[in-house]
């Protein structure tokens, strides 16, 4: 067996802990925080322990639980039971309390943040009269709670007065040597100041409260139970509810066009603008517009005022390079894939209020104006880039014009903006092996003006924004990692235009020759197809005090969407309503790879159509199947 362990990580702490207690043969590996040890998951995951048997554990719980079994020491129920209740109800207070004292200063906080759970503690322990929690021996429920309860109770500015009882416990774990050495390894005698690191790269927590816990009960399991009854009244009226069906509830009627009501919760939908370089696969449409219509539909049940859109995203190489493999022109190809998106969303019955296009006098209209709003501001600057050249086809190869090998992962077919494997952004000069996917002959280094929009300027005022969206809004965990990485990492001016033909013009006069770049145009698709949809589409667009905007999309869409467009937004300073949720799926695969448009790879929407199953079964089987937490599968039977 093999343990991979980071510094600094307390859920580390945990299972080097349960490893020495146990006296468990396993080589240990200290690897960073950011390795991704567990392939198959979309983020990486420490620790990790990798079996005889190839499996791999992920869980820190699970793995200190395994390294007792196999010593011969069993988890009974009331040990399991302890362990459910560190993951949450012990773990979303620590987490919070953690980054109160390690990220913000705050220790004096702590105490607060803690009191609920600790007294919980304290008076189970008083209550069962056993020195350890689950009676005379150490078990690997103390193991877990006392590692998961050190960095803070260790710390000198924390003291444990109020609770008695967890103090006498919590002192005689720590002086079992195996403890005090899985301490020093992980924290390295830093105490707190070890977990900053690790801390840094954790999503900030919901401002909720964690759930209180009944003191004067050595059962944590019931009570949670108690918490989560279910009283008569409510079991009743859910079900004369159901025998009603649909009827009962409110009317779903539309009235066109849709526009924002006072007193009403008003909610703009929208999903990922698909491109038209092909025919949608079963990964698109759960991403994107299953998910999206599935949450509409619910908010009309709710009596909510919901408007959902959504278009073709139609500019770009995508477009340029199926018109070539097609021997069409952009524009025809544009006009032939609308239609087929249209005809396949229809029959998967979904329910848009519009569904519109990108190349549109509205698209261009709106995109010059903010683009010029943003240069009036100082947003954007010039700078001289290099970039591929194909000197046979005697044009720039921008984006998806080139193939070659990830600078970051190897994956030998990654594009010239982004590697479809792992997800990162992509400057084309970075490939190695680079190809001219038109010709395929190797392209040579050339400079070229272009402007970029000044993300470092708009930092600040992004991540105020975030900081409110983040914390009162429904954003899934992935979206905020995701975002949080960016951050991190600080952000560099985006390049926002192209060498190509097929596109919305530039219009500033020493830049007439070139379009913008698809992703600073695409989301601003999202307004032009409102305003395509009705003249009034400003009331959902410069409304935030009235509107609340839902995006959803697959993963790596999300940092266009949580950075790129909303400090475009932010930067043209013309009060534009900024999105409140954003909801991200992880990727459906393919049997054992990914989907792909434009590789052609899995089943699609005409091939689902085709197969004479109604389209009710595959909403039910791709929302059962949906890849909420971690990638899922198509598999063919």
């Amino acid at each position: 067996m093999k343990l991979f362990v980071s510094e600094g990580n307390p859920h580390c702490l945990k299972v080097l802990a349960a490893l020495e207690l146990t006296a468990v043969k396993c080589d240990v590996q200290y690897v960073n925080h950011e390795d991704k040890v567990v392939q198959f998951l979309s983020h990486p995951a420490l620790p990790a322990l990798l079996l005889p048997s190839g499996q791999q554990l992920f869980s820190a719980n699970a793995i200190c639980r395994y390294l007792f079994e196999v010593s011969g020491q069993n988890c009974n129920d009331h040990c399991n039971q302890w362990l459910e209740w560190e993951v949450t109800v012990l773990q979303p207070a620590l987490l919070r309390a953690l980054r109160s004292a390690v990220l913000q200063g705050k220790g004096s906080d702590v105490s607060q943040i803690l009191q609920s759970p600790l007294n919980f503690l304290d008076q189970s322990l008083l209550k069962g009269g056993k020195p350890y929690l689950t009676g005379e021996a150490i078990s690997v429920a103390d193991v877990v709670l006392w590692a998961a309860l050190h960095p803070i109770l260790s710390d000198s500015s924390f003291t444990l007065g109020e609770h008695p009882s967890v103090k006498t416990w919590f002192d005689q774990v720590a002086a079992v040597h195996s403890c005090q050495s899985a301490v020093q390894k992980v924290l390295q005698g830093k105490g707190l100041q070890a977990m900053k690191s690790y801390m840094q790269r954790q999503p900030a927590p919901p401002n909720s409260q964690c759930r209180d816990a009944q003191p004067c009960n050595n059962n944590p399991a019931e009570s949670e139970e108690r918490q989560h009854s279910v009283s008569e009244e409510e079991c009743e009226a859910a079900a004369l509810t159901w025998s009603k069906g649909l009827s009962s509830c409110p009317p779903t009627d539309k009235q066109h066009p849709i526009l924002p009501q006072e007193g009403k919760r008003n909610v703009l939908v929208t999903s990922a603008l698909p491109y038209v370089n092909n025919v949608p696969h079963l990964g698109n449409i759960i991403g994107c517009v299953l998910s999206a219509d599935v949450f509409s539909r619910y908010g009309r049940l709710r009596g909510w005022n919901m408007l959902f859109v959504c278009g073709t995203d139609e500019y770009g190489t995508a477009t340029e390079n199926k018109a070539r493999e097609e021997g069409l022109t952009p524009q025809q190809i544009c006009d032939k894939y609308h239609a087929v998106h249209s005809s396949i969303y229809s029959w998967f019955q979904i329910d848009f209020d519009f569904f519109g296009r990108t190349t549109t006098e509205k698209q261009t209209e709106i995109a010059q104006n903010i683009f010029w709003r943003l240069h009036e501001h100082g947003y954007l600057v010039e700078d001289t880039v290099e970039q591929l050249r194909c000197e046979k086809c005697q044009r720039f190869l921008a984006d998806r014009f080139v193939e070659g090998t990830c600078p970051h992962c190897s994956y030998p077919e990654a594009r010239g903006d982004q590697c479809d494997k792992c997800g990162r952004l992509i400057n084309a000069v970075e490939l190695r092996d680079p190809q001219c996917k038109v010709c395929r002959q190797t392209p040579v280094i050339r400079s070229s003006k272009h402007l970029f929009l000044d993300l470092p300027k708009l930092e600040s005022q992004l991540e105020q924004w975030l900081e409110k969206s983040t914390s009162t809004g429904d954003w899934t965990t992935n979206a905020k990692q995701i975002t949080h990485s960016w951050i991190r990492d600080g952000l560099k001016p985006r390049c926002i235009t192209r060498d190509l033909h097929w596109g919305t013009p530039v219009p500033h006069p020493d830049f007439k020759e070139k379009v913008f770049y698809v992703w600073f145009d695409a989301p601003i698709g999202y307004l032009s197809i409102t305003a395509n949809y009705t003249n009034e589409w400003e009331k959902w667009w410069k409304n935030p005090q009235q509107v609340e905007l839902y995006n959803f999309m697959a993963k790596d869409n999300v940092p266009f969407h949580s950075v790129v467009f909303p400090c475009s937004l932010l930067g043209a300073q013309d009060n534009y309503t900024l999105v409140n949720h954003l909801v991200a799926t992880e990727y459906l695969n393919y049997e054992d790879t990914k989907f792909s448009k434009s590789r052609g790879v899995g089943v699609f929407g005409d091939m689902a159509k085709d197969t004479g199953i109604p389209s009710d079964v595959w909403r039910f089987y791709l929302l059962y199947v949906r890849p909420e937490g971690q990638d899922s599968c198509f598999l063919l039977g």
